[in-house]
């Protein structure tokens, strides 16, 4: 008995295990309340957000004075609805519509620096006039034997007709090519969507513990649900982040940012499916008479080119595919790895954005044989990546702006706002800022865009004021190829309105612009968000020669 009452007792935990046992115990327990608690995130949905999900925050009175005519100087013409039910009969059909080129007031030659009009009619499918005007055009000069190219100038005039003006820039023939993008009823689609679906485009963090891995969706704003939202609101920039709070974890558990996806709803997919690509979405439009007219030299006296009050100006040109500015600067050629190393020697150069931007970083190190790029092990699309020319003193380097960023799953500290890096740059005649911000921001409010603007336009002007030598460059939008779903979220009326929000924005500033959008519009290569390498070292060209307008080497 007494040897069975001894197997027994051993069966039983001694004290010391059972002390042990309870400690272990209490923290995981500890560990668990942590993660439920948050101390440091918000995470109940700002109160505003209840009544307009996409709410912005208030402005100060003098930035929302600013953000009312930056609105105003972009507005588009009121544009009509979408034919219910949806049928293409009433809407703008770019093979019945035409345009002309309008005879030279003064005799029938052209010459170089004489300005070239063309009247633009559109009609319905059903072949009647189109009363309204809304409708998305590009137009473009261009001479392919010659490597020739420029953009024109769009007015609208709100009936149905519009006019296009060219700058003749070069002599012998050009050709006119007039491009519907899309027709005014899809307009009004696209303005509706951003307004009432600007997180179609959705993205995802991934939350961790020791106990737990949770996901959940994160965006610009969120529509208001039961569930908490953690809010990533930037304290420095006013930047919103919002995810909602993964269950049992704390929004300090956030580790990483992915794109979730595109969010396709029927009624969009129907309405996409109004627009066809061939058809009414980035179509050319036929002429009704001649298409090209050949131009002479420039008459004794006359400027090469001239511009009309109020009219607008182009950038520039391409001629034997070679870029060439309009304001007066002369955009030098780059041809060798030398010429560019010549140009960049003892710099350094800070580059931000989206893959577009990034190209750029990618140009230079691949044309570049002692630049040679550091393995940070960090993700391509998002950085940082980094490349040093130690001979030369040459030293590049390249970030992604931050949210909204849609791109594969990175560390959610990666994530880093341009207006903060600019805070963190010494600056000086040796530093160099390229900045191009603009292809993730077309499925959400123009405002959300314009506010971006101003705080980075706001750390251009600290980075300026400590250290004015700096050269601050930024990259601007360009057209770019999408399909009839794709348009709703990569639309180029929405890099459009972007463009000329940036331009109005940083008017008057120091800083300096590469135009994208006229480099892709008027050269003969197809519309690209990346554009391709003939176009990528033009754009190049224009940036060493800001650095260094003088010639070199």
């Amino acid at each position: 008995m007494k040897f069975l009452l001894y197997k027994h007792s051993t069966c039983l935990p001694k004290p010391g295990y059972i002390f042990v046992f309870l400690i272990v115990f209490v923290l995981i327990l500890i560990i668990y309340i942590v993660d439920i608690l948050d101390v440091t995130a918000t995470v109940t949905q700002p109160a505003d957000m209840y009544s307009n999900f996409c709410k912005l925050k208030p402005l100060s009175p003098e930035e929302a004075l600013e953000e009312h005519l930056v609105l105003e100087s972009i507005a588009w013409p009121k544009t009509p609805p979408l034919p219910s039910p949806l049928s293409l009969n009433n809407t703008s059909d770019p093979a019945h519509s035409t345009f002309t080129i309008l005879p030279r007031k003064r005799g029938e030659q052209w010459y170089i620096g004489d300005k070239l009009e063309v009247m633009i009619k559109m009609y319905d499918f059903q072949g009647y006039p189109k009363k309204s005007g809304g409708d998305v055009l590009l137009a473009r000069l261009h001479n392919l034997t010659l490597g020739a190219g420029a953009a024109g100038h769009i007015t609208d005039y709100l009936n149905g007709t519009y006019s296009a003006v060219f700058s003749l820039l070069w002599e012998g023939s050009a050709q006119v090519q007039v491009i519907l993008v899309h027709p005014s009823e899809a307009v009004t689609e696209l303005r509706r969507m951003n307004k009432e679906e600007p997180d179609r485009i959705f993205f995802k963090s991934q939350f961790r513990s020791s106990l737990f891995t949770r996901t959940t969706t994160c965006n610009v704003c969120l529509r208001p649900t039961e569930q908490p939202v953690c809010n990533y609101t930037d304290l420095h920039t006013g930047e919103p982040w919002f995810c909602y709070k993964p269950t049992n974890l704390s929004c300090n558990a956030r580790i990483s940012n992915y794109n979730g996806g595109y969010k396709k709803n029927l009624t969009t997919m129907e309405k996409c499916s109004f627009q066809i690509l061939g058809v009414n979405m980035k179509v050319s439009i036929p002429a009704s008479g001649p298409a090209s007219v050949t131009i002479l030299p420039k008459q004794k006296g006359q400027s090469e080119v001239s511009s009309s009050s109020g009219e607008s100006k182009p950038s520039g040109y391409y001629y034997q595919g070679v870029w060439r500015a309009l304001d007066g600067s002369t955009v030098q050629q780059f041809n060798t790895s030398s010429a560019i190393t010549q140009c960049l020697k003892g710099k350094v150069v800070h580059m931000y954005g989206d893959s577009t931007m990034r190209q750029w970083f990618e140009y230079l190190n691949a044309s570049l044989p002692d630049l040679k790029e550091f393995n940070l092990h960090s993700p391509k699309s998002i950085g940082p990546l980094m490349a040093l020319d130690y001979a030369n003193n040459i030293f590049v380097t390249h970030r992604a702006h931050g949210p909204p960023l849609r791109t594969v799953n990175v560390p959610s500290m990666e994530l880093h706002y341009i207006a903060n890096e600019l805070d963190n740059v010494v600056g000086g005649s040796n530093t160099v800022v390229v900045f191009g911000i603009w292809a993730h921001f077309d499925n959400f409010p123009i405002e959300f865009y314009i506010r971006r603007l101003m705080s980075i336009r706001r750390a251009v002007v600290r980075l300026l004021s400590r250290a004015p030598g700096t050269v601050v460059v930024i990259r601007t939008g360009n057209p770019k190829s999408f399909t009839p779903s794709g348009a709703f979220v990569n639309s180029d009326w929405y890099t459009f309105q972007r463009l000329k929000a940036l331009r109005a924005v940083f008017k008057g500033f120091n800083v300096h612009l590469v135009d994208a959008w006229e480099m892709v519009l008027a050269h003969h290569l197809p519309h690209n968000m990346h554009p391709q390498p003939p176009i990528i070292k033009n754009m190049i060209n224009v940036l060493l020669s800001y650095i260094c307008p003088q010639k070199v080497g």
